[in-house]
């Protein structure tokens, strides 16, 4: 049977075990939300041996050349010997300097970083609570554009990430780790192709940031942003929409209820084949705005999703 060696433990298990699951029985604290490979909250660096990673695409190669794996797309296979990520190490300190409601459901954090955080607009990041709590979030703000790092945190359902930060306060201290997910983002050769964004909930956030991306880098092409949420109190950043359809001609804005998207959908029409389209939201969501830009005649090849996925 390989040894695991972790937290100051060795602990025999079975050869071919999941990682992050021998780590968790043997009373070993590990983050970890979607158990997928895509949020990376349970992040480990490997130390001595090697285990079979399933998913070895998740992480960037650099990451991998230092020893990052995804625990939960892990079998120990051998012989390992892992370190746990530290957020005071590895994170970056970040003082929360605003915490607000934008709708019922939806709770803005502001941090101002100790240093530089590098990242680019619709990128994830690891959030790190005071109690060790880490769950990935996109990223709101804009890079060289926003003084702050913001994120828009989902607060509908109870869980342990979200039931922390209704107890926020501004001055606590949090950690952000940056990660290599997130299929979201605005290349500047797209300059003058048709851009549809379908958000629902908190998907708006990196598709926010998207778009003022875009619109930094002149987008010159017609854009159209649909966001949906499950009522209409549950819509958000509805004014800053309005200031920047006002302002942008080749801007669509269309904020709709659960109950009104179908219809919405049913409406998009293909303004070029050269159209792009990116999607975030909950799977089922994503499922429909993918369904409804194929019948609109999208190809498939050119739409970019984003799942956010919920807690495994």
């Amino acid at each position: 049977m390989p040894e695991l060696r972790a937290a100051g433990q060795v602990v025999k298990v079975a050869t071919a075990a999941n990682l992050l699951d021998s780590l968790l029985d043997n009373g070993i604290k590990v983050p970890y939300s979607c158990r997928a490979g895509s949020c990376h909250a349970c992040i480990v660096r490997c130390v001595t041996g090697e285990p079979q990673d399933n998913q070895p695409q998740a992480l960037d190669a650099q990451s991998r050349a230092q020893g990052w794996r995804l625990a939960c797309q892990c079998q120990i296979v051998g012989d390992l010997s892992i370190e746990l990520y530290d957020p005071g190490k590895q994170a970056t300190r970040a003082t929360l300097c605003a915490c607000d409601w934008i709708s019922t459901d939806v709770l803005r954090l502001r941090l101002i970083p100790d240093k530089p955080v590098m990242y680019r607009a619709g990128q994830h990041a690891l959030l790190w609570s005071a109690q060790g709590i880490a769950r990935p979030y996109s990223f709101a703000s804009l890079p060289d554009a926003d003084p702050w790092l913001e994120f828009h945190i989902d607060c509908r359902h109870s869980g342990a990430f979200a039931d922390a930060a209704r107890h926020f306060k501004v001055g606590e201290h949090l950690h952000v780790g940056v990660v290599s997910g997130g299929e979201l983002h605005y290349e500047p050769d797209w300059h003058d192709r048709p851009l549809i964004l379908l958000a629902a909930g908190t998907g708006l956030a990196p598709l926010y940031a998207v778009l003022r991306d875009a619109l930094q880098h002149n987008h010159q092409g017609k854009i159209r942003l649909i966001h949906s949420a499950h009522d209409v109190q549950a819509l958000y950043l509805g004014e800053a929409l309005r200031d920047l359809q006002d302002s942008t001609p080749l801007l669509e804005v269309q904020q709709v209820s659960a109950a009104e998207l179908p219809a919405a959908l049913a409406q998009l029409r293909l303004v070029s084949r050269q159209t792009l389209a990116l999607i975030c939201g909950q799977p089922g969501s994503v499922e429909l705005f993918a369904r409804s830009l194929y019948m609109a005649g999208v190809p498939r090849n050119q739409t970019f999703s984003d799942l956010f996925l919920p807690h495994a």
